[in-house]
């Protein structure tokens, strides 16, 4: 499209919000983009419609159809309401609707809760912020038909969003997705109900929290070890998000006395004022909680996102110094560990399964073969791990799941990321580890040893704005079209494109790649162990390509910073074949 002819329709776009539908604020900011002669942000903010990805809805706050307001957040709740009372015809049907710390989140909260109580739709609306994860539970606790958090995870501080969960607690799934989206397209703001009817409106919080808690007690293994070492000496991050009560009072629930919080993160604020990201990931957003548990001299250092879905673990390497655990090392460790020790315990029954998504280590899948687990592999987004779980329902049993991005779920009552739930567990891991003698940082080596050296990382080339979309589809197109043939030094023997479905491998054999629907995701399989996998982000404006290297010279503790430092230089010849430097 040529640029005229797109700042001709985003235009077109705008002035539609000048109508009186619109609050006058909202005007105004519309007035100013039309009148500002760079179009820049009004192309930004009006270039397309906010659609549901892999994260649901999610956007920078502001005016525009490519934006979070409550404009955008009342027709999509329109929608979907319109689509719920289609998919359960006769129905009294009902939602739970929550929300995390984020600045207007209470604001969206309510006015998607006003709407669905608007149509007819009984509303279980939190009292306050809550996790995540408790979001899905109360679903399936509930008997809700759907539901809707209001967070945007990890996101900068000037994002919002909004998850879309169906009747099994999991974010929406084709067909649901592409039906509330259609739904969604046919709704003007003139069709939105924003006047709520506070009868069908029922406020929920302590009580499900209870529930949530006990529930969470499915995650546990060992009592016995937790007994032995409840003084395990924690320190704990909430991120000023929704995780400031619930984590201290499961990690209590559990018999953890020794628990200690760094008390500028416990402040709720969307601003986030400690951190440049409230991203777990991030090892500036751990800098609180590193320096606090060197004061008291802790075992751990862990910390959830503000949404409390996913976790991060900071442990002490044999320098004494604090070192994170990435995603990849935390789901390697959580399922070694509930394998061993259900085993150990008689837990196992022969009938169990694991689940990764496509882009997290394979070290997993050595776990699970070499001790005789069923291990599913899933496309990138955790609605496609609780996926795994429903299809197995009642026939196999699920023991754990898990993601590169740092997020896991260790039980099946919740269908999303847990991290309250999997807090507890990696802090029964460290007390395991304590009462061998060792800490998760020798955990992890032993686990390199037994099962192969792997180093994960995600190369992510950011590309803002309707420009950065187009840059990066044509990214995409063009590996397609002309696929590497080596990656840093090794040629590739395996390609998978997950759009296509499609297997093509080093012989020029090709075949069909199993999968329950498809992705734009292309991946690579190197002689040398080597596994790229490349996809836009559902959820920000980028394009990623994560990593895999292995090394087989890693016998002990005394390679991992060999091992690590050659995969980094590997990385660097990585970026260089595909040309991302």
């Amino acid at each position: 499209m040529e640029n005229n002819e797109l700042i001709a329709q985003c235009e077109a776009r705008a002035k539609e919000w000048l109508s009186p539908a619109f609050d006058e604020e909202t005007r105004k900011e519309v007035q100013a983009m039309l009148d500002n002669p760079d179009k820049t942000a009004l192309i930004d903010a009006f270039y397309q419609n906010l659609e549901f990805g892999t994260g649901g809805l999610r956007g920078i706050m502001g005016a525009g159809t490519n934006r979070m307001n409550k404009y955008i957040v009342g027709m999509a709740t329109q929608g979907f309401a319109n689509y719920i009372l289609k998919a359960f015809p006769g129905k009294q049907c009902s939602v739970v609707v929550g929300h995390d710390c984020r600045n207007n989140g209470r604001m969206f909260a309510e006015t998607v809760a006003d709407i669905f109580s608007a149509n007819g739709i009984k509303v279980y609306l939190f009292e306050s912020l809550r996790p995540t994860p408790e979001i899905s539970f109360a679903i399936r606790e509930l008997g809700a038909q759907a539901g809707v958090n209001v967070t945007a995870s990890h996101n900068p501080r000037e994002y919002n969003g909004y998850k879309a969960y169906w009747d099994d607690g999991a974010q929406v799934l084709s067909p649901h997705d592409t039906g509330i989206i259609d739904e969604v397209n046919k709704v003007t703001i003139n069709d939105v109900k924003f006047e709520g009817n506070k009868e069908l409106i029922e406020i929920i919080g302590g009580e499900m929290d209870w529930d949530y808690i006990q529930a969470v007690h499915e995650a546990l293994i060992d009592q016995e070890v937790i007994n032995r070492q409840k003084d395990l000496n924690i320190v704990y991050s909430a991120m000023h998000g929704t995780g400031r009560h619930i984590v201290p009072m499961a990690l209590r629930s559990w018999g953890f006395q020794n628990i200690h919080v760094v008390p500028e993160q416990m402040v709720v604020d969307g601003n986030f004022p400690t951190v440049v990201s409230p991203n777990p990931e991030n090892a500036e957003a751990m800098t609180l909680g590193m320096k606090l548990g060197t004061r008291l001299n802790a075992d751990l250092v862990i910390a959830s996102d503000p949404d409390a879905d996913r976790l991060a673990i900071v442990v002490r390497n044999p320098k004494g110094e604090w070192e994170i655990i990435n995603g990849n090392q935390t789901a390697m460790m959580f399922c070694w560990y509930i394998i061993t020790n259900r085993k150990k315990l008689g837990l196992m029954k022969g009938n169990e399964f694991l689940v990764k998504t496509i882009v997290t280590s394979e070290v997993i899948a050595q776990i699970a073969k070499k001790n005789n687990v069923e291990l599913f592999d899933e496309f990138t987004g955790f609605k496609w791990i609780a996926y795994r779980i429903r299809v197995n329902e009642g026939k196999k049993k699920y023991i754990g799941g898990g993601e590169e991005s740092f997020g896991f779920l260790p039980f099946d009552k919740v269908r999303d990321k847990d991290a309250p739930a999997s807090i507890c567990l990696i802090c029964e891991i460290a007390a395991w580890a304590k009462d061998q003698g060792k800490t998760l940082y020798d955990l992890l080596m032993d686990i390199y040893a037994e099962y192969g050296f792997s180093k994960e990382t995600t190369i992510n080339v950011v590309k803002p704005g309707k420009s950065g979309a187009d840059e990066i589809k044509q990214m995409m197109e063009d590996f397609r079209k002309n696929p590497p043939t080596e990656i840093g030094g090794s040629k590739i023997c395996v390609w998978k494109d997950f759009r296509s479905l499609e297997q093509k491998n080093a012989d020029g054999t090709t075949s069909k790649i199993d999968m329950p629907a498809t992705s734009n995701v292309l991946q690579w399989f190197c002689e040398d162990g080597t596994k790229i996998s490349v996809r836009p982000s559902g959820t920000e404006p980028k394009i990623k390509f994560y990593c895999e290297i292995k090394d087989p010279s890693f016998k002990c503790a005394g390679c991992y910073e060999r091992c690590t430092n050659a995969a980094m230089e590997k990385v660097a010849a990585i970026k260089k074949s595909l040309n991302l430097d």
